[in-house]
This record gives C-alpha cells, sequence and structure tokens, in this order.
C-alpha cells in the first residue's frame, strides 16, 4: 500500500472540511473528519496501557468527557483508545463538527445510523456500522491531546493499517468509497485482502480467522533495521514472547513472514516481514 507519512498532531479535520454534500450518491465532503483513535476496550486498563507502553507507545494527556477509566497511548501514527467500560464496544472512532449534520447527511446518502447522541445536554456522537459488522463512531471533540513530545515507533514497526474481517470485501469497498476510502485490487500475499486507503487511515479487509474482528497492522520502516527478525528480537527483550506456529497462529499466515503477538484485551498485533 502507499506509504503515508502524516503523524498524530492537532491538526484539525481532514483537508477539505466543508459542508456534507446534498447531493445523494455524490461522496461526502469531508466524509467521517479527522481519524481520532482506535476505541479498544478492556478489563484491566492498567494491564492494557502497561502492555503498550512495553512496546513503546507513549500516554497521551486525556480529558474528562467519559464517566469511566480512559487511556489514550499513540506511536505518533496510530492512536489507542483505552476503555475501561464493559458496555464499550471496539470501534474506530473519528472527530467532526456539527456531528448531527454529518449524520443527517449520511442517511441523505442511503447510511443507516447505529445509534445518534446529539441532544442539547449529550456530547455529540453518532454511530453506524459497516457490511461486515464493524462500529464505526464520529465524534464532535477530541477527547485527548497528542503528547507535548513526538511519540517514537514502537517496537513492532511502522503501523500499516486496521485489519477487519470481513465475508464480503466488494460490499465492503462499496461501503467505505463513498467515505473517503480508496479501494485497491484484492491481493493474495501475504494473505487474501484488499485494501482501502486514505488520507489518515488505510483498512484492510481480509478473511484470516485467527486475526479476529479487528487487528493492527505493522510493516518495516525505512530505517533498514527493522526487520522482522529485528524486532521479534526486540519484542523478546522486552519480555514479550510472539504466537508461535499452531493453531493460534493460524493456517493462513506464514510464520516466517509474520509474527503475532495478543494484547492482555485481546487485540491481536500483526508484524509482517514486508510490506503490504
Amino acid at each position: 500500500m502507499p506509504r503515508r507519512t502524516e503523524r498524530v498532531s492537532d491538526s484539525g479535520p481532514a483537508r477539505g472540511a466543508g459542508a456534507a454534500s446534498e447531493s445523494h450518491g455524490s461522496a461526502l465532503s469531508p466524509p467521517l473528519g479527522h481519524f481520532h483513535e482506535l476505541t479498544i476496550p478492556t478489563a484491566d486498563i492498567r494491564g492494557s496501557v502497561e502492555f503498550y507502553e512495553r512496546l513503546g507507545f507513549a500516554q497521551a494527556l486525556t480529558g474528562d468527557v467519559w464517566p469511566h477509566p480512559y487511556g489514550v497511548l499513540t506511536d505518533g501514527r496510530l492512536v489507542l483508545g483505552l476503555h475501561q467500560d464493559p458496555l464499550r464496544e471496539a470501534s474506530i472512532s473519528w472527530v467532526r463538527p456539527e456531528t448531527a449534520r454529518l449524520g443527517a447527511a449520511l442517511e441523505r446518502q442511503g447510511y443507516v445510523l447505529d445509534y445518534r447522541r446529539t441532544g442539547a445536554e449529550e456530547f455529540h456522537e453518532i454511530g453506524l456500522r459497516d457490511p461486515c459488522g464493524q462500529l464505526l463512531r464520529v465524534l464532535e471533540a477530541r477527547t485527548y491531546s497528542p503528547p507535548a513530545n513526538e511519540a517514537k515507533r514502537s517496537l513492532c514497526g511502522e503501523f500499516s493499517a486496521v485489519a477487519l474481517r470481513c465475508a464480503d470485501f466488494e460490499s465492503a469497498k462499496r461501503f467505505w468509497e463513498p467515505l473517503g476510502f480508496v479501494g485497491l485490487e484484492a491481493r493474495d500475499t501475504p494473505f487474501e485482502h484488499l485494501a482501502l486507503t486514505s488520507d489518515h487511515l488505510d483498512i484492510v479487509l481480509h478473511r484470516v480467522r485467527h486475526l479476529g474482528a479487528l487487528a493492527l497492522i505493522f510493516t518495516p520502516d525505512d530505517s533498514g533495521e527493522s526487520s522482522l527478525a529485528a524486532r521479534i528480537a526486540g519484542l523478546r527483550l522486552a519480555g514479550l514472547e510472539p504466537v508461535a506456529r499452531g493453531p493460534g497462529f493460524g493456517p493462513e499466515l506464514d510464520p516466517e513472514m509474520s509474527a503475532l503477538i495478543v494484547a492482555p484485551e485481546g487485540t491481536r498485533l500483526l508484524l509482517l516481514g514486508a510490506e503490504l
């Protein structure tokens, strides 16, 4: 996939911000706004935070929007929002002003909202699901501030994409493309997948059962010093052992070209030996 260079910053919505398109069938402008976080529920936020810090992620300063324990970590490219809330669902979250207006525009485009919280006394938020069942959330404002110092790349390598398990690539592609994503051709290596690229976040649709419904994909960086073997060695020095060949790895993944680690809350992190 094309390599993106932007880092986490205090910047506002994605370029081209303005009112959502009123005409049915045309792309929304901007679609969902600026990528905010990958929202991950956890029963033990301390354990999850410590795990990602061992990988090299840095904590961001969080606000008081949510009533439950909440922590944010970033490697400068990926942002993880950890929520110790039993009712919270894993989701991909964006930030965009005038959330209620966006919800109305999405509905005019034929999208069905999963929920809408846009009351006068509410923190505005809307949700919708893609054909694979993945929840997408759009918030009216940030819930954290990026770290004062630029976060460094983690031991996993360079964050490449969010991986979503999906049975029907074409239906998902038709859903995502009006939202600002560009679907590439499906490929069979390193496993069957279809990539969706955008300005701020790339998504990979796949059918690999052992990656779960939502996973994170990391690839080598441009330094030439982050081979798969080097990253595995770094993980072991940090006391983190990748899942070995066997039932926990899955037949679709080549153990010579990939490694899998599992976070305390169950998130799968897939390290690849080459770019997708």
